[in-house]
């Protein structure tokens, strides 16, 4: 009968900054993982896309938060109400039990895990089953994850950077760090701060870091111009960074990632490491479309690391290939 009475018709990445959603075989929804609170009335005001808006531009009775951290749940009541959103926005009301299938990062521990579901189940949903987001990514990025092969997927996502070896189906390493691009934003904020002055918005650093950051040096100097609120002043200013600047800023939660990419490599079992060195690594998730991630992340480990054809929607559109493939669900399913 396999784990699960009713295959799953539903999969969710949800993520700290995206939730992305597949079903009928495509992605129904991606929108940012924050919900807006209306303070005065006790109700929700918005979610997604419209709650995203609100940020650093909402009057003091609208509170837009991030009810997930580091790739886990912060905010119990907030992840159930934007899951609730989310599903019935993308199903039909003559199904209005959906079976969900949902990516956890691999240091999850139990609690976080069992978080996850009874949030899941709360929102009705008939049935909950969850696999290793690493996995479902190393599945979206066209790996042979069955195979008797090591295939080593790097996932830097808002929240969390998922380090994973794979070999028949299974997670021989895996290893969460708390470093991604939610720390690239802030070291861009501060650096900001340092250097200009300049007091700016988590919108502002994101689209700076998109526009651009970068991990080796360009061909190309970029420069951008940038508003923000003076400290000394409390005026708004307007100032200019360049890519260079930017790219120091960026040099610690980088470094950090590569530390953990090196740990891995010394980790693995000498034929998986073979194999790794032979196949290279694959790279997923938001931030590997940050410029030239994947030749610094090459240069300082010596194995090549090539960007997955859609490193945005990996661990979704490996979700969504389980949906129909059953039989390697039970196998990989860790609740």
């Amino acid at each position: 009968m396999g784990l699960f009475s009713t295959a799953p018709d539903v999969a969710v990445s949800l993520g700290t900054v995206n939730t992305s959603i597949y079903m009928q075989g495509a992605i129904a929804l991606s929108e940012p993982s924050i919900v807006a609170f209306n303070t005065a009335r006790g109700n929700i005001e918005a979610v997604g896309s419209e709650a995203r808006e609100m940020l650093g531009r909402a009057p003091t009775n609208i509170t837009p938060v991030r009810p997930m951290k580091h790739g886990v749940i912060a905010d119990f009541d907030a992840v159930e109400k934007m899951l609730a959103h989310f599903v019935h926005k993308v199903r039909r009301r003559t199904f209005p039990r959906a079976h969900l299938l949902i990516g956890v990062p691999t240091a999850s521990t139990a609690v976080e895990r069992r978080a996850v579901k009874d949030s899941a189940s709360r929102i009705k949903a008939s049935e909950v089953c969850l696999v290793d987001e690493p996995m479902a990514a190393a599945i979206g990025a066209g790996l042979p994850v069955t195979e008797a092969t090591g295939n080593m997927i790097i996932d830097v996502g808002g929240g969390t950077t998922d380090i994973a070896v794979v070999s028949l189906a299974g997670i021989v390493y895996g290893r969460s760090l708390r470093v991604a691009g939610g720390e690239m934003d802030d070291a861009i904020v501060q650096h900001v701060k340092r250097a200009h002055n300049l007091l700016i918005g988590e919108s502002t650093a994101e689209k700076i870091k998109a526009e651009i950051g970068s991990a080796e040096p360009l061909e190309k100097p970029l420069r951008m111009q940038i508003k923000g609120r003076h400290l000394s002043e409390g005026l708004p200013r307007t100032v200019i960074v360049t890519d260079a600047e930017i790219r120091e800023a960026l040099s610690e939660p980088i470094k950090a990632i590569v530390k953990g990419v090196l740990e891995a490599l010394e980790r693995v079992p000498p034929e998986l490491s073979a194999d790794i060195y032979d196949r290279g690594v694959v790279l997923t998730g938001g931030v590997a479309l940050l410029r030239k991630f994947d030749k610094h992340l090459t240069k300082q480990t010596g194995v090549r690391v090539v960007l997955a054809e859609r490193p945005l929607d990996s661990v979704v559109l490996g979700a969504g290939h389980l949906l129909c493939n059953r039989e390697l669900l039970d196998r990989i399913s860790v609740a």
